[in-house]
């Protein structure tokens, strides 16, 4: 097969399953392991694809962190599902972090009358946490305008004096290698500092993050619990080698 024709078909396979296999383009094309990742090292080059771990998927358009109103519009059944399984875990008396983002958000509405205590860097959280009567403590630090979250020293300096039984962080990106990932390195410190000073990490995501990469990781796979609506099996074992992944029940 020609080269131009393997492209072809490698494209015409992502635009159809959104995510293939280095080895499903072995067997289907009939070339070397070598061969296709050399063709598809060209055409992210051309930015025609995105190369993961083990094959490829298309091509991040926005490596910009969207806005709540953007993200919220997307997966939201998903994103219901998975903040309602992380509520499940949340305990009476627990001191629990809830990171800025929309799955986060989710979770509130499953909070109602729990007797926890809530600290977020999410500004958007703080009217439906109040209004659920959730006693809850605000960081300080730079509004980031997209999202409603505050980041930067003094959101830092804020939260090292508070101690966590869980914290819920939101990510980006959930790659089997590579860990979680975010578009903002203001956030990654916040993230990674809500992480350490939790007995319990949890990152929610939908599976649209799967072997996906942002800009910039903020955990490894082994520094926290996965919770995820759905996740195909090959990636779900490879997971579970290295943490503990929760998965919605059907």
């Amino acid at each position: 097969m020609l080269t131009n024709e393997r492209y072809e078909l490698i494209l015409k396979k992502l635009a159809t399953y959104k995510t293939v296999k280095i080895t499903e383009l072995v067997e289907a094309t009939g070339a070397s392991e070598s061969t296709i990742r050399r063709d598809l090292t060209e055409l992210e080059t051309l930015n025609k694809l995105q190369r993961i771990h083990g094959g490829a998927t298309m091509p991040d358009r926005d490596m910009q962190e969207l806005s709540i109103s953007a993200k919220s519009e997307k997966y939201f059944s998903e994103k219901v599902k998975v903040a309602s399984l992380a509520a499940s875990l949340v305990k009476e008396g627990d001191f629990i972090y809830l990171d800025a983002g929309t799955t986060t958000f989710h979770m509130i509405p499953f909070l109602k009358d729990r007797n926890i205590t809530v600290v977020t860097n999410g500004l958007t959280h703080v009217e439906s946490l109040t209004d659920y009567g959730i006693s809850t403590y605000l960081i300080g630090g730079h509004v980031k305008a997209t999202t409603g979250a505050l980041v930067g020293q003094q959101a830092r300096n804020s939260l090292k004096q508070y101690h966590f039984n869980k914290c819920f962080l939101g990510t980006n990106g959930v790659d089997p290698v590579h860990g979680y990932s975010t578009p903002d390195p203001d956030e990654v410190t916040v993230k990674s500092l809500a992480a350490e000073q939790s007995r319990t990490t949890y990152i929610v995501a939908d599976h649209s993050k799967v072997n996906r990469n942002s800009f910039i990781k903020f955990l490894s796979i082994e520094e926290a619990v996965l919770l995820i609506d759905e996740i195909p099996d090959d990636i779900l074992n490879e997971l579970e080698e290295k943490t503990l992944v929760k998965v919605v029940q059907k």
